[in-house]
């Protein structure tokens, strides 16, 4: 009797909490969107570190700025550094094609208009990150290699036997990492980037058609 009283209890208090929560929120709309200048003081310190263009600051990083959370590293971590273990090119291959993975074309355009060139990825290459297979021939052996990893990670949440069996002759274990933080990195600044709905920067590429 006494475990029936408990959990008519816990029931009716489980209740009360959820329509107290529900009311809490009715009628309050919670639009993820970039902020606008002039930002809090706090927000204004923090995206002072961040890369600006004559004091422009891209929209995903202002869509970041509505967490201080987020924005602190606690949301993307910055692997552009230049103590990355892999190369520029590989780090923009994986970037490329786990943004185009994810329909993220915000994301794909600034990485395709500002670190491209110097990746030494050519128009070709560029646009098979989106439409292409793996086996693309613009691509070298061991660059297939790798957009096939990606593809299986962006599918299936690991790397296939027979294709990790390959990867991981090409790649040592801190440069096997590095490529699984920045697809998990690229699928978080595409989901953040897709559902606040941004249209490309003035400067981003489009989709290849």
């Amino acid at each position: 009797m006494a475990a029936v009283l408990r959990q008519r209890a816990f029931g009716v208090c489980y209740a009360e909490g959820q329509q107290s929560t529900q009311s809490g929120y009715r009628g309050m709309t919670h639009k993820l969107e970039p902020l606008e200048p002039p930002f809090q003081e706090d927000i204004a310190e923090i995206l002072e570190k961040y890369p600006q263009s004559d004091g422009y600051i891209l929209s995903l990083f202002r869509v970041f700025a509505n967490s201080k959370r987020f924005l602190l590293d606690k949301g993307v971590v910055n692997l552009l550094d230049k103590k990355s273990p892999i190369s520029l090119r590989e780090r923009e291959i994986v970037i490329l094609r786990v943004c185009a993975n994810n329909n993220c074309e915000y994301e794909w355009g600034v990485h395709a208009s500002v670190f491209a060139t110097a990746a030494q990825l050519n128009e070709e290459q560029v646009a098979a990150t989106k439409l292409g297979e793996a086996t693309e021939a613009c691509w070298g052996t061991q660059d297939q290699l790798l957009i096939q990893a990606i593809d299986e990670l962006c599918e299936l949440s690991k790397i296939q036997d027979s294709t990790y069996a390959e990867f991981q002759k090409h790649w040592n274990l801190e440069q096997q990492l590095e490529i699984l933080a920045l697809c998990g990195n690229y699928h978080t600044i595409s989901f953040v980037a897709n559902s606040a709905r941004l249209e490309n920067e003035i400067f981003g590429a489009k989709f290849p058609e």
